[in-house]
This record gives C-alpha cells, sequence and structure tokens, in this order.
C-alpha cells in the first residue's frame, strides 16, 4: 500500500491550485480539497466562501456518496444543487487518486450561480418555455453531524411516515439507503442515526450487521 506521506504530498499540493482556481475566477467561486481518510472533517484545504465551510469542515451527501462507492467511484462533474441559504452552486467534484488508483480524497470546485438562476427564469418565463426542475437541497457545512441528519430527514419525507411507524423492513431500506450513501464511514453515525428516529444503538447496529450480511458493499 502506498506510503500515506504520498498521499499527503498530494493534498499538500493541491492547496495552491485551490487557491488559484478561486483567484482566477472571483469570489463566486470555491475550491475545497477533501481529505477522505478523515470523512468527519474532511476539508484540509479551502480557497472561497460559496458554501461557508472553512479547513476541518465536513463533505457534503455527495462526498459520502464517493466515499462509499471507493475505488469505483467517478467523478461527478457540473451538477447543481440548493444550499439550506437557498444559494444555487454548480459544482464539479473531481476524486485525488494515489499512485495505485485508490481514491483517498477529492478536489471539489463550486460557483455560486444564484444571480444566473433568478436570470434564466426571467428569461424563461419572458420566452413562455418554462423552467428546469428545482435542484436538489445539499447540506454544507462544518459539523458532519447536520449532513448526516440531513440524508436522514429527507429519507424521512419520501417515507411520509413517523419513525416509530416503519415496519422493520423499511428501517432495513433505510439503513441500506445510508449505507450505501456513505454515512456509517462517519464516526458517530450509528448512534446519532439511533437517536434520530428513536431507536436504541444495539438495535441500530442489529440493523447495520444484517444490511451487511445481505450482501451490502
Amino acid at each position: 500500500m502506498p506510503e500515506v506521506s504520498e498521499r499527503d504530498a498530494i493534498l499538500a499540493a493541491l492547496a495552491p491550485v485551490a487557491d488559484g482556481i478561486a483567484a482566477t475566477l472571483g469570489s463566486f467561486c470555491e475550491v475545497v480539497v477533501h481529505d477522505f481518510r478523515q470523512p468527519d472533517s474532511s476539508v484540509v484545504a479551502i480557497a472561497g466562501s460559496v458554501t461557508e465551510r472553512s479547513v476541518g469542515g465536513s463533505m457534503s451527501e455527495i462526498g459520502m456518496g464517493l466515499l462509499a462507492r471507493g475505488d469505483d467511484a467517478e467523478d461527478q462533474l457540473n451538477y447543481v444543487t440548493r444550499t439550506a441559504s437557498g444559494k444555487l452552486v454548480k459544482s464539479s467534484t473531481m476524486l485525488v487518486r494515489d499512485s495505485g488508483g485508490a481514491v483517498f480524497g477529492a478536489l471539489c470546485v463550486n460557483l455560486d450561480v444564484t444571480a444566473l438562476g433568478r436570470l434564466r427564469t426571467l428569461v424563461g418565463e419572458l420566452a413562455d418555455v418554462g423552467t428546469t426542475a428545482e435542484p436538489p437541497t445539499t447540506t454544507f457545512g462544518d459539523d458532519v453531524d447536520a449532513v448526516v441528519d440531513a440524508i436522514v430527514d429527507e429519507h424521512q419525507l419520501r417515507l411520509n411516515k413517523p419513525w416509530a411507524a416503519l415496519s422493520r423492513d423499511e428501517r432495513l431500506d433505510l439503513f441500506r439507503s445510508l449505507h450505501a450513501r456513505g454515512v456509517f464511514a462517519v464516526r458517530r453515525a450509528v448512534p446519532q442515526v439511533a437517536a434520530r428516529i428513536g431507536i436504541s444503538r444495539a438495535s441500530a447496529y442489529n440493523y447495520l450487521a444484517d444490511i451487511r450480511a445481505q450482501g451490502a458493499p
């Protein structure tokens, strides 16, 4: 396995790249360097303030999903999300690999295109051509717990029922979905999810064991 120092050197080399990209594109641009080896606080370098994070901040749901796919993950380019504060953000996330091809981080470019989105809506209304579907809201922040809570709550919104009303199969589906999205790579995630949905930690660990026994990656 490659030495950790190689990975550290790659991430250190990306920090000035992030500064250069952000300086070139201006105040509406943010560039973030993530270290997937520490998912709770993956932000190791950041230039700009589109998502209002800082060094030591956490990855978003998108980053967790890439982490869950491991070395099979692919770059996510030119996608649009909306922050909890209402900013429309256009992003690209490029994976960082070591010399052996293993994914261990990412370089993410975020552009605040809120003003452009409003202009597009106005032009669409004037031309009577309609607008595109509302982009999904993504949780960005320095606290990874908020990201985990947002992913869990999103699942509840889809189910449209209280946690206490979930059947065992529905709870297994929840844990399978959270596992696939990389939530359980985060320390404290299992007890946090258990508290969020009102079950014991032991039950949460049992659900996680069950889905892994069923072949979840």
